[in-house]
């Protein structure tokens, strides 16, 4: 009888130590999830927050704009009578805002006509293809428009409230990314030239 009893509680032991090794490896199992889990879960919080940055910016962006195009309009009295009288587009080489010598060639007739009409105003919006960051691109489209800006004021003499200026970045693009030579078609400055109506 004793030893009947010594085998069964030695096997209720077995089992219990058995089933304590498993619950073990299970809690191991269930914490390396977790971990693995919040990892990812920090990993979608730290691009969520890069994102709301992005946005911040774009609206920072908006607001500027806004701001300057109604400067441009109070200098420029009776702007309901302005339209589009001269249109252009200057293309860019990648990650690159100089201005090559095909721009040049665009932005002296511009000069002339800005020039000749005193009360027109010049919209310049800059825009990128879609490689790299978006707030990169933001900025890079800023820095494109900026030096078509830059290159009216030293050679032409043009006021600075008769241009203004906003990036677009990548969000514009006039191709797509399968079309042919789709970036370089992207990488670019659109010049509008608004003049009273004779």
């Amino acid at each position: 009888m004793w030893v009947k009893t010594a085998v069964l509680f030695l096997g209720l032991a077995a089992l219990l130590i058995s089933g304590c090794a498993s619950k073990g490896y299970v809690n191991k199992r269930v914490d390396e999830t977790r971990t693995e889990q919040q990892a990812q879960i920090d990993e979608l919080k730290a691009k969520a927050a890069l994102n709301t940055d992005d946005i911040q910016k774009l609206q920072t962006l908006s607001a500027q704009l806004t701001e300057k195009t109604n400067m441009a309009l109070n200098q420029a009295a009776g702007f309901e009578k302005y339209q589009i009288i001269w249109e252009a587009t200057i293309y860019y080489d990648f990650d690159s805002f100089e201005l090559n010598q095909v721009a040049k060639d665009n932005l002296e007739e511009l000069g002339v006509k800005m020039t000749d009409n005193p009360r027109a105003l010049l919209e310049l919006v800059g825009h990128t293809d879609q490689t790299g960051p978006s707030t990169y691109n933001i900025e890079l489209g800023e820095k494109r428009a900026e030096a078509v800006k830059r290159y009216l004021i030293d050679n032409y003499g043009v006021a600075l409230y008769r241009m203004f200026t906003v990036s677009q970045g990548e969000y514009k693009p006039v191709a797509l990314p399968d079309e042919r030579n789709a970036h370089s078609k992207n990488r670019r400055v659109v010049l509008k030239l608004w003049g009273e109506l004779q």
